[in-house]
């Protein structure tokens, strides 16, 4: 039996840069960090007496013999791009619910490709796993997303991530000041709006709208280097906040589905209270809702947000990993 834990990832800048859509005629870039929130999966190769012979344990049970049936879409088509035919049983949970901007998905696939790589006791590279994962999501399943997260739940960390018309990403990591880091993990909030969207159709509109919102991409992407230059130096952690909200400013102009009046009544409350900047995460439409906030304002910015729910996070620093081990 195997178990891969694999972490959920937060992107600060860049994001939409990563489509496909816009880096085949421009190199996208995008800033993110895994978190300490994660997606577990535990495979196991039953002995050869069992009454089916895929067994797989999600938000449903599902018990079949022919893999074509199974209806968990990354599920039969990882295990049809592995060739595994042999009687398998995959379990899966997570710290966090789907569709809520944290690249849950993504995250499955990468966790599902290392456990199973594992289990038939083969080392594969980082690189490997998220190109693979980014593969069965939009070229086998046909989804409108981006190759970041991938990335982000693979390598783990800070890092900086460059899409390239060739296909190839680039992995730079941050090389953070550490006291910086710990600075801007204490101002970051995180709160869940309670809507979930389905990313894909999301971003469907905005890939659609590439060429016309070019510009605004092109400045979106333009951020990464300002943010990464306030990780790395002694710069003011406040126009780390700053940077967040010109990126949201810029986001949320792309298409009309990606904010909300509701969701844009609770930024504006926010930054009422004292919130320097923040975003909404992953495609928009819901999901959770990233602030920047002085601690002497967070009281405040809680309090304007009490409807919501805030979830406590740290960075993760290890990416995707197999955490349990047994060979039998």
């Amino acid at each position: 039996m195997i178990i891969s834990r694999t972490p959920f990832r937060i992107s600060f800048v860049g994001g939409g840069t990563d489509l496909e859509s816009y880096y085949s005629t421009s190199d996208g870039r995008v800033l993110s960090t895994s978190i300490d929130k994660y997606i577990y999966v535990c495979v196991k190769r039953p002995v050869d007496i069992v009454e089916n012979k895929y067994r797989i344990a999600w938000n449903q049970l599902e018990n079949t013999d022919n893999i074509d049936s199974i209806t968990h879409p990354i599920v039969r088509e990882t295990l049809k791009f592995l060739e595994i035919e042999h009687p398998i049983e995959i379990v899966t949970f997570a710290d966090v619910p789907a569709q809520t901007g944290l690249g849950s998905s993504s995250a499955f696939a990468v966790g599902l490709l290392l456990a199973l790589y594992s289990l038939s006791g083969k080392m594969v590279t980082k690189y490997r796993l998220a190109s693979e994962a980014a593969h069965i999501e939009i070229e086998r399943l046909g989804r409108n997303i981006g190759k970041q997260d991938h990335f982000a739940a693979a390598y783990g960390n800070l890092n900086t991530f460059a899409f390239h018309s060739n296909g190839r990403v680039t992995v730079d990591p941050v090389f953070y000041n550490p006291e910086v880091k710990r600075i801007i993990q204490s101002r970051l909030m995180l709160f869940y709006t309670a809507k979930k969207r389905d990313a894909s159709e999301v971003l469907k509109e905005q890939a659609q709208n590439t060429e016309a919102k070019r510009s605004v991409l092109d400045a979106m992407r333009d951020l990464v280097d300002p943010l990464r230059d306030v990780l790395v130096s002694s710069e003011d952690p406040r126009r780390f906040g700053e940077i967040l909200h010109e990126s949201w400013l810029l986001k949320r102009s792309l298409t009309g589905s990606i904010s909300s009046s509701e969701i844009d009544g609770y930024y504006t409350a926010a930054r009422e209270a004292g919130a320097i900047g923040g975003k909404l995460l992953g495609a928009g439409g819901g999901g959770f809702l990233l602030l920047y906030v002085e601690l002497e304002d967070q009281a405040g910015v809680r309090e304007a947000l009490r409807p919501l729910y805030q979830l406590p996070f740290r960075f993760d620093d290890g990416g995707s990993r197999i955490t349990y081990y047994d060979e039998r």
